[in-house]
């Protein structure tokens, strides 16, 4: 492709520059010119050589507060989009400014494409009428929409957004920074089958950790599994803590993720008010299962008894027989299980990247149809015959 592709991300928020960085670096690997204009407060390592950073404001926040309210930044943040002469614009994280930031760039005869990543809040978020009202707006003002659910892509069609404005895949990005993912492609490490399991992430009620520490301490007549949870935040006050809970608090680094990656039996995501999450797809990068819920759209990512287990939200019980036998079953298997991950991440990456290029291809008007998507996946190039197709 030969396109000026700037994104826009104007929070310091980690999980959206680790997006917005694998993104743009894929862009980037197709001949695009890959521009990110964001906050000096960014992470810069999550970023190869490759993208071109710009800095005109210092935000800390995703803007749904005081700082939104103060808009002196918005005119630099402009200036800069157009000095870069872009031939599409990619908001790929929220902030308040948005849906005037996108109202301008179309106004400037520029198309325009917005990730939303979360249809609903989730239930322990402040401000949800707020972001409920922002997405309206940004679904709006947007030429074109990403989703990273199919699910969410058919509701948006059925409320009425045009199916030439909407695009959708799976969440792929691992939790490494550029070298690190550039090093785990080249080399992904020995996989060891230690008897824990591992829920990697900020410690926040929506995630299920309570149901975790619960459905763990219930387990009796054997051995209760070893169960590191590694990421910041606090357990939850009145929650069971089962022998041989370890929690490593504060953020985990590359180099902590690799290692448990590489050595624990399988990733737990109980979540119980999830929209969708990259994690799966970084555990199967590291040839290991996945343990998810069936909370939002995580179970698109998990082919049942393939290349892990899906669980019922918030079911203590049910999470309890799947650990159960997720710590009895033969490391053989669950490597098996581990290689049929890698094979569907490896497939939807590759069907990523013709998505990619359709997303900022010319010539596609706003709510001009894109044609037949097909039954065969979740994305329109091809199904996934290692898994059994979508997931």
């Amino acid at each position: 492709m030969d396109a000026t592709v700037v994104y826009v991300l104007l929070s310091p928020t980690f999980g959206m520059h680790q997006y917005t960085a694998d993104l743009a670096r894929q862009a980037a690997a197709l001949g695009c010119a890959a521009h990110v204009v964001t906050t000096a407060l960014l992470p810069r390592e999550r970023y190869g050589a490759e993208v071109a950073l710009h800095t005109p404001v210092a935000h800390g926040t995703t803007g749904f507060g005081r700082e939104g309210a103060a808009a002196g930044g918005l005119g630099r943040v402009w200036r800069q989009i157009t000095a870069l002469r872009p031939d599409v614009v990619h908001v790929t994280g929220a902030h308040l400014w948005n849906p005037l930031l996108l109202a301008m760039v179309r106004g400037a005869g520029i198309p325009t494409v917005h990730t939303l990543h979360d249809l609903d809040p989730h239930p322990d978020v402040r401000r949800g009428a707020l972001i409920r009202l922002w997405n309206a707006l940004v679904t709006a003002a947007s030429d074109r929409l990403l989703v990273h659910a199919e699910r969410y892509r058919r509701r948006l069609e059925g409320a009425g957004a045009a199916a030439g404005r909407l695009f959708a895949w799976p969440l792929l990005h691992g939790c490494l920074d550029a070298a690190g993912e550039r090093r785990l492609e080249a080399a992904p490490p020995p996989r060891r089958w230690e008897p824990w399991l591992l829920f990697l992430g900020r410690l926040e009620a929506y995630k299920g950790v309570a149901v975790l520490l619960d459905a763990v301490a219930r387990r009796r007549g054997a051995p209760a599994p070893t169960l590191v949870l590694a990421g910041r935040g606090e357990l939850p006050a009145g929650a069971p803590r089962p022998a041989g809970a370890i929690h490593l608090a504060g953020h985990a680094g590359d180099g902590l993720a690799w290692d448990l990656l590489s050595r624990c039996r399988a990733l737990v995501l109980p979540y119980t008010g999830a929209t969708q999450s990259a994690l799966p797809a970084a555990a199967y990068a590291f040839g290991k299962p996945v343990v998810v819920s069936d909370s939002g759209a995580l179970a698109e990512s998990v082919v049942a008894g393939v290349t892990g287990w899906v669980t019922p939200a918030g079911d203590v019980d049910a999470l309890a027989r799947t650990l159960a036998m997720v710590q009895a079953a033969d490391p053989l298997a669950l490597a098996a299980m581990g290689d049929a991950g890698r094979a569907w991440r490896a497939e939807k990456r590759a069907c990523e990247r013709v998505e990619i290029a359709r997303l900022y291809a010319r010539g596609e008007s706003r709510g001009e149809g894109r044609g037949a998507r097909g039954d065969a996946g979740w994305l329109s190039c091809a199904p996934v015959d290692v898994v059994g197709g979508g997931g």
